[in-house]
């Protein structure tokens, strides 16, 4: 590799000497310390969904919906998110938390049942994701998926109103069809060996039981997860009475929609608001891959268990995008050193309060926000240190 030439190249040569070693000091194999907090976090995962259920036949209440909300959205970013990840793998003995062991097949049922399958969501977000964040080709580019709302001619009131009702199912509507469309045709790349135009693609396409994604929807995602959550468990409380099977039913209901708008209040706001980048082409280079990876995620308060449990650990976004096969306690070890590499070398470090961060994901929903935008070909504009610091205090 030519040495930097540019006083910008420099910077950058730099930045990246710093990320290294970061990586280098702190994101090695799980110890025992690591697998001892991931096996605690399960058990308050596993603590919320049982006391849930424990509670939920007397009737429709607001702590056994808390509970089972909290359980799923735990199982979910909590447990899965890093597993997945393979933030576990390398650790002497991860048994069960190695990601070719995690919910993969059978085990779906038992370690993270949800409305995506564990296998399309992990190509979906570890690949397609992860790999073109703030790209056009980025499936959760919030900006590109709201453009029928931003661009929609009607009061913003109603724009509002509408947001909020996507959040409340944005997992079987949203999630679901995307991981499975963009697994499907990844398997479809690999079988036919040609990429397929996506210009055109109606993703309402997805939603109907008579396309091959659709069908995975449905057989795969939609009808099992139904069955299970609000057919069969419900059922099981019959022998109690029907008043206790209805309780469960409701409680479950309210559960599903309580944790589509937390996990929606959490994870949709890590890449948008108005002082959030996305960029035109591909990065050139590890370096300006670092550069994207950082300025175009977006951190929340952290630092202890309870803060960064109700964050499901999103609140380490831009370490999580950095290093994601990071365990939970290497990015608690690593974010306050990254965030002082960022403002020594000018690359903004957004971290605020979801709920300030979550209403500027909303105003880029509406359309009164527009995210920061990097032509293709064009060099990331460094801030001074003086600036970055700044931003990093807010």
């Amino acid at each position: 590799m030519p040495a930097p030439t540019t006083e910008y190249e420099q910077r950058l040569a730099a930045l990246t000497a710093d990320i290294l070693e970061l990586r280098k000091r702190y994101v090695g194999p799980p110890g025992e310390e690591d697998l001892a907090h991931l096996r605690k976090m399960e058990r308050w995962t596993l603590g919320c969904t049982a006391l849930g259920y424990a509670t939920a036949w007397i009737a429709p209440n607001p702590l056994s919906v808390l509970l089972l909300s909290t359980g799923r959205f735990a199982r979910w970013t909590v447990l899965s998110h890093p597993i997945v990840h393979k933030g576990y793998d390398r650790a002497e003995d991860p048994g069960r938390y190695r990601s070719k062991v995690w919910a993969v097949e059978w085990r779906r049922y038992l370690d993270w049942f949800d409305w995506m399958a564990p296998a399309a969501w992990a190509h979906e977000h570890n690949q397609m994701h992860h790999y073109r964040l703030g790209e056009t080709a980025d499936p959760d580019l919030v900006e590109d998926a709201a453009e029928w709302i931003r661009s929609m001619r009607a009061p913003r009131a109603f724009k509002y109103l509408l947001t909020f009702v996507i959040a409340a199912c944005w997992k079987p509507l949203y999630y679901a069809p995307t991981t499975w469309g963009a697994w499907y045709r990844e398997q479809e790349r690999k079988r036919t060996r040609e990429a397929r135009d996506e210009s055109r693609r109606n993703p309402m396409a997805d939603w109907t039981p008579f396309t091959p994604v659709g069908r995975l929807v449905w057989l795969r995602s939609w009808i099992p997860f139904t069955a299970v959550h609000f057919v069969i468990l419900p059922a099981l409380f019959l022998p109690l009475s029907a008043w206790a099977a209805f309780s469960v039913l409701a409680n479950n209901l309210m559960a599903e929609v309580l944790t589509n708008l937390h996990s929606f209040l959490v994870i949709a706001p890590n890449h948008s608001g108005g002082d959030c980048w996305r960029f035109d082409g591909k990065p050139r280079g590890k370096t300006e891959f670092y550069v994207r990876q950082i300025a175009g995620s977006v951190n929340y308060p952290c630092g202890s268990n309870g803060v960064d449990f109700f964050h499901g650990w999103l609140n380490y976004q831009i370490e999580h995008h950095l290093f994601p096969e990071a365990t939970m306690l290497q990015y608690r070890r690593l974010q306050p050193e990254l965030k002082r590499i960022c403002a020594k070398h000018g690359v903004p470090y957004i971290q605020q309060s979801v709920w300030v961060r979550c209403w500027r994901l909303i105003q880029v929903i509406v359309g009164n926000e527009t995210m920061q935008r990097l032509p293709e070909g064009q060099p990331f504009p460094l801030l001074e240190p003086a600036e970055s610091e700044a931003i990093a205090a807010k």
